[in-house]
C-alpha cells in the first residue's frame, strides 16, 4: 500500500487539477450542464489513454535509444523543475478560444490533465514500482481530476480565486522539490555506476 501512495502523491501534484480548475470554468462557463459533462468524460478518457499509451511505448523507446533510468531521472527532474517554476511565477495561465467539440480532448485531456509533468513523473516511477502500480495511480488521479471538474463551480465558490491559486502554487512548489529529488537520484546513480565501473 505504501508503494501505491509513493506513486499517487507525485502524480497528484503533476496533474494539478486545482490549477486547471479556473481554466476549466472559463472554457465551460456558457455551456449547458449536459455539454459540460460530455467534455469532462472526453477529457478523462483522452488523458487516461494518452498516459497509458505513453507508459507502454516510452519504456520500449528508451531501450531502443539506449537511454538509462539515470539519464531520464536527470533530464526528467530538470523538466519537472522548469515546469514547476513556470507555474509558480506565471500570474495567469494562457486561456484561448477552443472548439467545444474537441475541448475535452485538447486542451483539457492533453496537455492540461496529462501533460509533460504527468508523463515524466510516471516514467520515472515505473522502474521502482512497476507498470500496474503506476497505471492505477494515474487512473485514480485522472478520475479525481474529473470529479473536481464535476463539482467545479461549488469548489471554486468555496475556495475562491485566491484559494484555488494558492493550492496550485503549493502543488507547483512540491513538484519542483520532486524534480530536484529526481536530479539528485540520477546524479547519485551516475556516481555509483562510475565507482562500480
Amino acid at each position: 500500500m505504501k508503494a501505491f501512495w509513493v506513486c499517487f502523491v507525485p502524480i497528484f501534484f503533476a496533474v494539478d487539477a486545482f490549477g486547471v480548475l479556473p481554466m476549466f470554468l472559463g472554457f465551460t462557463e456558457d455551456m449547458e450542464s449536459e455539454k459540460v459533462h460530455q467534455i469532462i468524460y472526453q477529457s478523462v478518457i483522452t488523458a487516461s489513454i494518452v498516459a497509458l499509451a505513453f507508459l507502454a511505448v516510452g519504456i520500449a523507446v528508451f531501450k531502443l535509444l539506449g537511454i538509462t533510468i539515470a539519464d531520464f531521472l536527470v533530464a526528467g527532474g530538470i523538466l519537472l523543475f522548469v515546469i514547476s517554476l513556470s507555474d509558480l511565477f506565471m500570474t495567469e495561465k494562457i486561456q484561448r478560444r477552443t472548439d467545444p467539440e474537441s475541448l475535452g480532448a485538447v486542451p483539457l485531456g492533453v496537455p492540461l490533465i496529462t501533460g509533460p509533468a504527468v508523463l515524466t513523473t510516471s516514467i520515472l516511477l515505473i522502474n521502482d514500482h512497476g507498470l500496474m502500480m503506476i497505471s492505477a495511480a494515474i487512473l485514480l488521479n485522472i478520475s479525481i481530476a474529473g470529479m473536481i471538474f464535476f463539482f467545479a463551480r461549488g469548489i471554486h465558490r468555496f475556495l475562491g480565486k485566491a484559494g484555488a491559486k494558492t493550492i496550485s502554487k503549493i502543488a507547483s512548489l512540491l513538484l519542483a522539490a520532486i524534480g530536484v529529488m529526481m536530479v539528485r537520484k540520477g546524479i547519485a546513480s551516475f556516481i555509483t555506476l562510475g565507482i562500480s565501473g
